[in-house]
């Protein structure tokens, strides 16, 4: 299989790649001028990765995918929500390191093994408790030793990929060579692969930024390149525009405008439609950025009032942080955050007044949505 430019209209693309490197260059713009850039950025993160669940598919409740990341869960994690997790995972990396890094050999190979990673964390994982609104905060020291070990994991990690990327003498390797045959293909080549898609990316170096990405994510797609990391590409696509300087400032959430678009056009025999809705879907993740940028600011404002004339060792401008930063709060996860206990989480929010998201009687979350 491989990927031919020469079936490309290249004049029909330059409109909308225009339009589409205007909206990124003025959402990149807001946010690197944002007073509540930390907290927009960390939304942005739990946006991209529920909606890249929704483009393959699969549905994850963003107030479930709030409370794994903190570790507090109300439910035993299904599948799909701890694939959704890796996706926040993958894309925090991305943001982590450098440009460079997603393309290089050794942030190839350590995207690439995450997969393996979570499938490996799923099966290991025995069901978690329960965490209930009025739980204890005795599980905080077995958290930070939990972080901890992770911590070291992804140190060891790190250095096996750069040793790995050394011997190879910069060639990217397979994270595993022993794989399951009944979960993975074994005619399937991923290395070469992944080695086509490399050559469209130089084909195609000399383009604007924007057109080179909606052709990378477009190819992609048409490689088959993993056989189980499909939203991969829509992560390197985002760090390419990075990369080129187009989004210096943030990874563009790309999979929150392809969520807009219809599955009939992003995945259309023409490759034409399938470019062109790509675009059209790089110009949609900034414009609704900067909607929500701004829906933001107004509810910072609002909270911020109902801070004023507080006493100055006050929890509540604290909340106020959180609940911008985060889609949805819960006691327990207001008080691991603000150290405190979630009765009084309880209180705080009231003094808020934050909306209540779930409807729910136990396990209820807060949010500003």
């Amino acid at each position: 299989m491989s990927y031919d430019l020469k079936r490309i209209d290249f004049p029909a693309l330059f409109g909308p790649t225009c339009r589409a490197t205007e909206a990124l260059a003025r959402l990149d713009e807001c946010i690197s001028r944002s007073d509540i850039r930390g907290g927009f950025l960390e939304r942005q993160d739990f946006a991209d990765a529920i909606s890249s669940m929704w483009v393959d598919g699969e549905l994850v409740h963003v107030e479930d995918l709030v409370l794994h990341d903190a570790r507090r869960d109300a439910r035993t994690p299904t599948h799909e929500l701890t694939i959704a997790h890796s996706v926040l995972r993958s894309r925090r990396q991305i943001a982590g390191h450098d440009p460079e890094w997603a393309l290089s050999s050794a942030g190839l190979t350590r995207l690439r093994g995450e997969a393996r990673e979570g499938e490996a964390a799923l099966a290991a994982q025995p069901a978690p408790a329960v965490a209930s609104q009025g739980e204890a905060e005795e599980e905080t020291e077995a958290d930070e030793v939990s972080n901890e070990f992770a911590e070291i994991d992804a140190l060891l990690s790190r250095s096996s990929a750069l040793i790995d990327d050394a011997l190879n003498k910069g060639h990217v390797q397979k994270p595993s060579r022993d794989r399951d045959p009944l979960v993975y293909d074994a005619d399937w080549d991923e290395d070469a692969r992944l080695d086509e898609w490399f050559d469209v990316l130089r084909a195609v170096a000399e383009l604007p930024p924007v057109l080179k990405a909606a052709i990378a994510l477009d190819a992609w797609n048409q490689l088959q390149v993993l056989q189980h990391r499909t939203e991969l590409g829509r992560q390197l696509a985002a760090s390419l525009l990075r990369q080129e300087g187009l989004a210096k400032a943030h990874l563009p959430p790309l999979n929150v405008g392809l969520k807009a678009i219809k599955i009939d056009r992003r995945r259309a025999p023409s490759r034409m439609t399938r470019l062109l809705a790509i675009l059209e879907s790089f110009e949609e993740t900034a414009a609704t950025g900067l909607k929500e940028h701004d829906r933001l600011l107004a509810a910072r404002a609002q909270l911020e009032r109902r801070t004023a004339n507080r006493r100055g060792h006050s929890r509540l401008p604290q909340l106020v942080d959180l609940v911008i930063a985060r889609p949805v709060v819960s006691a327990s996860l207001i008080a691991q955050e603000l150290d405190i206990t979630p009765q009084g989480a309880l209180v705080l929010t009231k003094e808020l007044n934050l909306r209540e998201m779930t409807g729910r009687g136990r396990y209820r979350a807060w949010g500003v949505l």
